[in-house]
């Protein structure tokens, strides 16, 4: 996560990683438990399932605090880098990969992937092997000229879920992120972003954060732009309305593509 200066500022200073986690993900309260993890998981387990897309090396740019995005992957991918622009989530995440009792509790999401694999009962070995697949957790800066400050090598696949609609602040930064993420990735080498559609703004706790507000059309624009061959594209309405004054997305979208093999 990382947008012009005033609103990176207001990233560093105002994103509560605790208070992002009780109000979207939290076992019994988290209002992306139900449409958005539902939409999300059985994505990424048809994915990352049984013939699908597998490798050596995984990047995950931008995961905020959470990890229920790599439970698929981590069975199919010998090393995950994991990523975000805040300490705050960079923190959140080491907390959970060294088990300490602050750390965030993903089981109820676990177990969920884990019955869509048919292994409901094996949701801490999940954990474990999820655990030892990841083998950085790095900052990234998806509007520096290069996303991360270190030497990176080449993917298989690059995830994103959540994000780039926080530091992008229109469809060229979109746009020219997704180029860049290209010199991320392999010849032939898989993106999976999963993101909302038509959302200005959303809360975490009290305080606000602009979004950017993208629709179906745009994003197919940006990806072909890009220079990515789009593999699938799903959009499905926001069902829970509830919640509509924590975030105004109306849709959430997963899209699949490849960086070409020869350019």
């Amino acid at each position: 996560m990382q947008t012009p200066y005033s609103t990176s500022k207001k990233y560093i200073d105002d994103f509560d990683s605790s208070e992002y986690y009780q109000t979207y993900y939290a076992t019994g309260q988290g209002i992306f438990l139900g449409d958005w993890t539902d939409f999300a998981l059985q994505n990424l387990h048809e994915t990352f399932g049984p013939g699908g897309l597998k490798g050596e090396i995984l990047t995950d740019f931008g995961a905020g605090p959470t990890i229920y995005h790599l439970l698929s992957a981590c069975e199919v991918f010998n090393s995950i880098i994991t990523s975000d622009f805040l300490e705050q989530n960079r923190e959140q995440l080491k907390k959970w990969l060294r088990k300490d009792p602050g750390a965030f509790d993903w089981s109820h999401v676990v177990k969920y992937v884990c019955e869509l694999e048919g292994n409901s009962d094996n949701w801490e070995k999940k954990e474990e092997t999820l655990r030892r697949k990841i083998t950085k957790v790095l900052k990234c800066d998806a509007l520096a000229e290069k996303p991360f400050d270190v030497p990176m090598p080449e993917a298989d696949c690059l995830i994103s879920c959540l994000c780039l609609e926080a530091p992008c602040k229109d469809l060229e930064d979109f746009t020219n992120t997704l180029k860049k993420f290209k010199e991320l990735l392999k010849p032939g080498g898989h993106i999976i972003i999963q993101s909302v559609l038509n959302c200005s703004l959303y809360f975490v706790g009290n305080k606000s954060f602009s979004c950017l507000s993208i629709t179906k059309d745009e994003l197919e624009q940006a990806f072909k732009e890009a220079g990515y061959e789009i593999v699938k594209l799903k959009v499905v309405p926001r069902s829970e309305k509830i919640w509509a004054n924590v975030s105004d997305h109306s849709e959430y979208y997963y899209i699949h593509a490849r960086k070409p093999q020869k350019e």
